[in-house]
């Protein structure tokens, strides 16, 4: 098959390198001619583990090209893929639908004989169907199928994802076209991943429905987490003991700062959006990102808590700023709130991550230093915090920061330690939903009437 895969971000150029793994012929179209240069000199515009290989030998084998010369690659193509970000559109919350229109207007005026065109960005309900229009009305005479084909990829776990899928949906009623998918995709078929069909508009809402209920997942443990540090329990056992149970999972049941990252804070409030204009509102969904969003200025209270209620004038260490480990993406990451509502209450504040910096440098006030090693943030700081379970913040010497901190306290976000081990060391330790047996501050829960 000869793909065009237009965008050579992060769904665009993972699924452009899988895609020609399999044998197809990909060319990933991008305007950004910096993007194009440096793919084309191997050098990686994300971090995502395995990327670089799987592009680099694929480029070699003369299956995956770039351009930024999209009618040229359109007009041979069998299959052109749409996967150029959606993001909030600023002021309302809505899906900016503005490159997936401007790419179908490309697209139409090159397309010669038969083409699918899918739409592999997330996009709201109904979107396929004004893409469909769009071609229409600019090429009358183009021959084509618009199908829904949403991606269903984990930052730091992407090119696993892609080929080893829970699913594969495709939606479209046309049958050409989706004999058409299913070649593209029957690499996958020895690993028996299920391909599902359906029509356009299911497959668009199954997409946001997916990490709706994900991002719910994430809100119900955090809350469940400061229920449990008020009554002395232990959400971690909590979670274990819900997620053991099938119906549940124990997937995305792990308490934490809040969720972030390029999907679930804009997927979560299109939907939002979407409901609300079909007269049918999500109320939980509501709920999940108002919740969500108070959540991260929440941790930087507890933060001030556990240095003795002020901040003013001493130095604080953040360990971790993307929004996850394995990542580069510092988008809606829980890390931006923390330090700048720090910031606000007068801390100086020293940070290090092992691959987000470049891209946090932007984002974080003027008054953060970066290190370049967790000991160097933690060099006379009043308190050390682990925003982002990095495994490189999984076996620091407790020890060797004591020495070196003003202060030893140390604030787990992420609940990679253990609180008897860290106390022991002579810290102070303060964790999410948890804590060593012993919750001197929880209220005195009302006994059964005898």
């Amino acid at each position: 098959m000869r793909i065009v895969m237009i965008g050579a971000g992060y769904v665009g150029l993972v699924s452009g390198a899988c895609f020609a793994d399999f044998g197809h012929d990909v060319i990933c179209v991008d305007k950004d001619p910096d993007r194009l240069n440096a793919l084309r000199e191997g050098r990686m515009p994300i971090y995502e583990p395995g990327l670089d290989s799987l592009v680099k030998e694929n480029s070699e084998q003369g299956r995956l090209d770039y351009t930024g010369e999209l009618a040229k690659a359109v007009s041979q193509a069998d299959i052109v893929f749409i996967a150029v970000g959606t993001p909030s559109r600023r002021g309302d919350g809505y899906a900016d639908l503005s490159y997936v229109y401007g790419a179908a207007r490309e697209i139409a005026a090159a397309v010669t004989g038969f083409t699918v065109v899918v739409t592999k960005s997330t996009v709201p309900v109904g979107t396929g169907d004004e893409v469909e229009r769009i071609i229409s009305e600019t090429n009358p005479a183009a021959e084509f199928a618009v199908v829904s084909n949403p991606e269903f990829l984990r930052e730091g776990s992407a090119i696993e994802d892609f080929k080893r899928p829970d699913r594969i949906v495709i939606g479209t009623d046309n049958e050409q076209a989706r004999k058409m998918m299913e070649e593209v995709y029957r690499p996958l078929y020895l690993n028996a991943s299920p391909i599902l069909h359906m029509n356009r508009r299911t497959a668009e809402l199954t997409k946001y429905a997916a990490n709706a209920f994900l991002a719910m997942k994430i809100t119900f443990i955090n809350e469940m987490a400061d229920l449990c540090e008020r009554v002395g329990a232990d959400v971690q056992d909590v979670s274990r003991g819900m997620g053991m149970d099938q119906r549940i999972g124990s997937k995305f049941l792990h308490a934490g700062p809040g969720y972030g990252g390029s999907c679930f804070p804009k997927d979560t409030l299109a939907l939002v959006k979407t409901a609300q204009d079909a007269d049918s509102p999500t109320r939980l969904i509501e709920a999940t990102v108002s919740v969500n969003d108070q959540r991260k200025r929440a941790m930087a209270r507890k933060v001030i808590r556990a240095t003795g209620g002020k901040v003013r004038g001493k130095t604080i260490g953040i360990l971790g700023l993307t929004f996850k480990p394995n990542t580069d993406d510092m988008r809606e990451s829980p890390s931006i709130s923390i330090v700048q509502a720090l910031v606000d209450k007068g801390a100086h504040i020293k940070a290090y991550d092992p691959e987000g910096m470049h891209q946090a440098r932007p984002l974080l006030p003027s008054q953060v230093t970066f290190c370049t090693t967790p000991y160097e943030v933690a060099n006379q700081a009043s308190a050390l915090v682990i925003v982002t379970e990095w495994n490189a913040f999984r076996s620091l010497d407790l020890d060797r920061l004591k020495k070196v901190m003003a202060s030893p306290v140390l604030i787990d976000l992420r609940n990679i330690y253990k609180p008897e081990q860290v106390r022991a060391a002579g810290f102070v330790y303060a964790c999410i939903g948890r804590s060593d047996g012993g919750v001197p501050d929880a209220p005195e829960m009302p006994r059964a009437a005898e």
